[in-house]
């Protein structure tokens, strides 16, 4: 149940030509924070997801919850009343013993399932960054042909003038 903090290789990509190859990583675009909320809520309301076996796994989610009750409530409204029972169920700690940290969780799962209702309510969202259109290098081929073609149609142009 624990992230790995090995970054993806989908992520990274090869810059630079021959031997001398260095991986960059590229910026990834931010994921709604709505729908990684409601896909943790998933692993622990679903119908088909077992019960954490270890108090560790319950943990792990509970921080998880936190993690997207924190980042919902710079989205959602100050008063709103979802954010406070999320808030408050998030400052709490997981209870000892099987059963009342199970349903900790649970009652966490649904507070943050809550939120993310009344953040897409609200239609609040995060501000979509304006990116600008990158072109595309050309390869030195292309470049080599445009400046025959402009060469030529000077040569074309020179020859065409009168002479006096």
């Amino acid at each position: 149940m624990r992230l790995s903090l090995v970054p993806r290789r989908d992520a990274c990509q090869r810059v630079g030509q021959g031997g001398r190859d260095r991986v960059a990583v590229k910026p990834r675009l931010r994921r709604n924070q709505a729908v990684a909320a409601e896909e943790t809520v998933a692993l622990v309301l679903d119908e088909d997801s077992p019960l954490p076996e270890s108090a560790t796994c319950v943990e792990d989610l509970a921080r998880r919850l936190r993690g997207h009750v924190s980042q919902l409530g710079v989205l959602a409204s100050a008063g709103e009343p979802a954010l406070c029972r999320a808030q408050q169920l998030g400052s709490d700690s997981v209870p000892e013993g099987y059963m009342p940290s199970r349903v900790y969780l649970v009652r966490l799962a649904e507070a943050t399932q809550e939120l993310v209702a009344a953040v897409r309510s609200h239609g609040v969202g995060p501000a979509q960054p304006t990116r600008r259109r990158r072109w595309r290098r050309p390869r030195i081929n292309v470049l080599r042909g445009a400046v025959f073609v402009v060469a030529f149609a000077c040569l074309v142009l020179a020859a065409s003038v009168p002479r006096t």
